[in-house]
């Protein structure tokens, strides 16, 4: 198991246990912890990552009270009762060969319900709910409640208890002196503010014994305001450390912070920097964590820094098999995670079930399932987009004869555009794995290839997964030379010249403003990111933040749309914020509530509220379309004349706003249906 990733597939002894490998399955809320009847469900999800080879799972946050509630009556470890049913999750796991640690999360100000609590009666910026402050009393009852949750999870049959002392929830709360303004002994001086999460160690430590992992999990950089020094942040990782803890996890930005952590313009392992200072300061392994996706990479911060494990969350969800693929050197079949958040963090973040927009069998392992066919047949995928790459290899994987045609010399569609956008270059890690894919399963793939009806009469299944066009509005003008569909400017089919106009601010538009703004040098530069969000070295700042120099911008663009109001109100919940600020930092003009007159020699005219009143002018160069996309399913006519009920999927099906996310889930669902 060593011979490809010696450090990373390594045993690490932990004196009372040993973990079989470096690699940890970080805590993710999935949604399934929160009632009883989907206990199977996660079992059987968790499983699944035991199986494909992972050496530690940690669950996602689980209340050690009711203040602590993420939502009302959400995951909760309070009860014989709770402790009973974990144990079907635990036995699975341990049968998977993986060991298991119960997340112990109390919400504090991010509690989305009014019973919620906090250092003091601060209230989040995300959260409607004011917190009510916790008395000395209730401070005291909620280490009580710590300790009663790790000896609960220890009665299920875990392994130990992460304790959840970052990304801005209650522990974190009481450590930064922007949400803990206490004179009592909770507050008033950094060691008093250090001491819940200290005494919580210190008495879980005393009732669980020496044998139980305890893994206490540092906010290394809160990217707040006024948040912890790096002082600050070393002290409690000793003392932590002093108290009993197994294992130091990393946790970095709270879910108010104006850093981006987890999204995928971040670089990759842009914190692991961070974790090794720490790891060097204290005797206990620490844990490396957010933006590692690949075993390369994560073998090398093992070789380069002072850490001893790699936390990945989200690939795990996208790839369960990703330490069995590492370990048999088949690391270009890993289903890299591209950091997209569309169905995982997007859906946590809306109180909706988790998945994963690469594998739509994420959280649903019990019910969408590719078995084996017991009578294989020829199917023929038309478009080699996202929609029908899922659908090929899916159905190619059960032992179905699959053709994939394309009218292109490449496969990818919307993702090899994708691709090209600044910030999102590692959605060419999902071509990868899809061309790694199709040879291994045998797929017949015929590109540049526009097949015609007669010739799909052959099948026993036709599938249109043809995608979309761009739709062009009924602006007089929008022939001229000057006019680009998007596909023309990500592509750089024709030059762009100094001042555009994007027309249409949904995805796509926020996408070519990014591109068109962003300079040609390489993008994901460390350095040069840091600098854009105002990232400090936390031993410089406190709280981490530093006032934000973000690169000039290439062009001088104008972002418009019909309707009025705010724009990217419809983006991704956890990217959408960060393309918005983006754009502001680049000195993007955004204009709502545009009537688009006519395009010219001399530019896009332009009015404002009721039709054809106070033309303005935009003196642009180029005017770039983003208006919305129509559907290609030009054959589905021809196959249904001959017979053929083809199978429509993806952009084909409903052109609406790209969507990835129900692309491959279609594909991934009819290839199981097959």
């Amino acid at each position: 198991m060593t011979g490809v990733y010696p450090k990373l597939l390594s045993p690490l002894d932990l004196g009372f246990t040993t973990l079989r490998n470096r690699v940890v399955m970080g805590s993710m809320h999935t949604g399934l912890e929160d009632r009883a009847r989907d206990t199977g469900r996660l079992a059987e999800y968790f499983a699944e990552r035991a199986r494909g080879g992972v050496g530690l799972i940690i669950t996602g946050g689980y209340a050690p009270n009711r203040t602590g509630w993420l939502l009302p009556f959400a995951a909760e470890m309070t009860t014989g009762a709770d402790a009973r049913r974990h144990r079907r999750i635990t036995s699975a796991v341990h049968d998977g060969g993986a060991k298991i640690l119960l997340q112990v999360l109390h919400a504090g100000r991010y509690a989305y319900h009014p019973l919620s609590v906090s250092a003091s009666a601060i209230k989040a910026p995300i959260n409607p709910f004011r917190p009510r402050a916790l008395s000395d009393r209730g401070v005291v009852k909620t280490i009580d409640d710590f300790v009663r949750c790790a000896l609960l999870a220890r009665e299920a049959g875990y392994d130990g208890v992460e304790i959840m002392g970052s990304e801005g929830y209650l522990l974190n709360q009481f450590l930064s002196p922007a949400t803990n303004k206490r004179t009592d002994r909770w507050g008033g001086s950094p060691r008093h503010r250090r001491r819940l999460p200290v005494e919580i160690v210190r008495r879980t430590r005393e009732a669980v014994g020496p044998d139980f992992i305890i893994d206490y999990r540092l906010s290394m950089a809160d990217y707040v305001e006024n948040g912890q020094s790096w002082q600050e942040i070393l002290a409690l990782a000793s003392e932590a450390q002093d108290a009993g803890a197994t294992l130091i996890n990393s946790g970095f930005g709270w879910h108010e912070a104006r850093v981006p952590t987890i999204v995928t313009s971040v670089p990759s392992g842009a914190f692991v920097d961070i974790s090794s200072a720490v790891a060097e300061h204290v005797d206990i392994p620490v844990v490396a964590s957010n933006r590692i996706n690949m075993p390369e990479a994560a073998e090398q911060i093992l070789e380069d820094t002072h850490v001893q494990l790699i936390s990945m969350a989200r690939p795990m969800l996208s790839d369960p098999d990703w330490v069995n693929k590492a370990a048999a050197d088949t690391a270009d079949e890993i289903n890299t995670c591209i950091a997209c958040n569309q169905a995982c963090l997007d859906h946590a973040f809306v109180h909706k079930k988790v998945s994963c927009l690469l594998n739509p069998r994420a959280g649903r392992e019990t019910s969408l399932v590719l078995e084996p066919t017991r009578a294989a047949r020829s199917v023929a995928v038309v478009g080699a987009g996202p929609a029908g790459l899922a659908a090929a290899v899916s159905a190619a994987s059960r032992g179905h004869r699959v053709t994939l045609f394309d009218a292109n010399e490449f496969i990818g569609g919307q993702f090899d555009l994708a691709r090209r956008i600044p910030g999102k270059e590692e959605f060419a890690e999902t071509i990868r794995y899809y061309t790694t894919m199709l040879n291994k399963h045998a797929v017949d793939v015929r590109l540049g290839s526009r097949v015609g009806a007669e010739e799909l009469t052959t099948f026993d299944d036709v599938v249109l997964a043809t995608g979309v066009t761009p739709r062009l509005p009924s602006i007089p003008g929008v022939d001229h030379p000057m006019v680009l569909t998007y596909p023309e400017a990500i592509y750089g089919t024709r030059p762009v010249g100094a001042r555009v106009a994007v027309i249409g601010a949904g995805g796509i538009g926020f996408d070519v403003t990014e591109l068109l703004t962003t300079d040609e040098s390489p993008t994901l530069n460390l350095k040069e990111w840091k600098a854009e969000w105002g990232v400090a070295d936390p031993a410089e700042a406190r709280g981490a933040l530093t006032k934000p120099l973000p690169a000039p911008p290439a062009r001088e663009v104008y972002l418009l749309q019909r309707t009025a109001g705010r724009q990217g109100t419809k983006l991704g919940k956890t990217s959408g914020w960060v393309h918005r600020a983006s754009v502001k930092a680049k000195g993007v003009q955004q204009l709502s509530g545009v009537n688009y007159e006519r395009i010219d020699d001399s530019g896009l005219h332009i009015s404002f509220g009721e039709k054809h009143s106070r033309p303005t002018l935009l003196e642009v160069d180029n005017v770039v379309i983003c208006a919305g996309q129509d559907s290609v399913r030009d054959l589905e006519d021809e196959l249904r004349a001959r017979g053929i009920r083809p199978h429509v999927i993806g952009g084909a099906a409903l052109a609406a706003e790209l969507d990835a996310k129900r692309a491959i889930k279609q594909g991934t669902e009819l290839a199981a249906s097959l």
